[in-house]
């Protein structure tokens, strides 16, 4: 009985040596994987920066100044489309029949005044003067909106379509253009700059949601059933 006693024993301590070794290969294991995956990250990640880093280093003076007049260009494209764009919107508030729409619309104005001061502390922040530079496309998409006007009936719901219509247009435009500035300013290294328009473009955004908001609670149903 002794004797198979001790056997038993033998066994049991010689299982516990091989958990132990087990358990410490695999911690070892563990470790070594660890190692390789910090050692394969160190590599990836400055890899990553380094391209960036090349990237910027390999801009010429020639090729940064270029770049540079071609975003005060658009700042100065977008400066004349905000102010002509704050004188148009009162049309468009007066030729509106619904109350939802005349008061997004009135809001927006507001908004848009800020964005004209908003662009004017952009050009101090680069220490430029603020200059505007006629933008075709506003231009064009302000005659629109004046034919759109012209085209349709005072105090229908037609017509709040239409102007709903030619002010989502100048949002899309709105918002193409502040994303655009947004990244140049960042590439270029203006970080006021990029909160600026990053302020601006959220409120483009929301303002054609409110837009799209307006159109589908209200206006285009009442305009589907409204007769000639």
């Amino acid at each position: 009985m002794e004797r198979n006693g001790e056997i038993s024993a033998i066994q049991k301590n010689e299982n516990y040596c091989l958990f132990y070794r087990c358990f410490g290969t695999l911690l070892v294991l563990l470790k070594l994987c660890y190692i390789i995956l910090t050692i394969i990250k160190s590599i990836i990640m400055p890899t990553k920066n380094n391209k960036k880093s090349a990237a910027a280093a390999s801009r010429t003076p020639e090729a940064e100044s270029a770049l540079k007049e071609l975003f005060i260009d658009e700042i100065k494209d977008i400066y004349w489309a905000e102010k002509h764009l704050a004188s148009a919107l009162p049309k468009l508030i007066k030729g509106a029949t619904s109350e939802d729409l005349k008061q997004t619309i009135t809001n927006h104005l507001e908004e848009t005044k800020n964005h004209v001061t908003r662009l004017e502390s952009v050009f101090a922040s680069i220490s430029e003067k603020a200059v505007t530079k006629k933008c075709l496309a506003m231009e064009g998409l302000l005659n629109e909106a004046t034919e759109l006007l012209s085209d349709t009936d005072k105090g229908t719901e037609v017509r709040d379509v239409a102007i709903i219509s030619a002010a989502q247009k100048v949002e899309h435009y709105e918002i193409a253009s502040y994303g655009t500035l947004r990244t140049l300013a960042k590439t270029l290294g203006y970080s006021e700059a990029e909160g600026l328009f990053d302020e601006t473009l959220a409120e483009e955004k929301n303002a054609d949601t409110l837009l799209t908001q307006v159109a589908e609670n209200y206006v285009n149903e009442a305009a589907a059933t409204e007769v000639e």
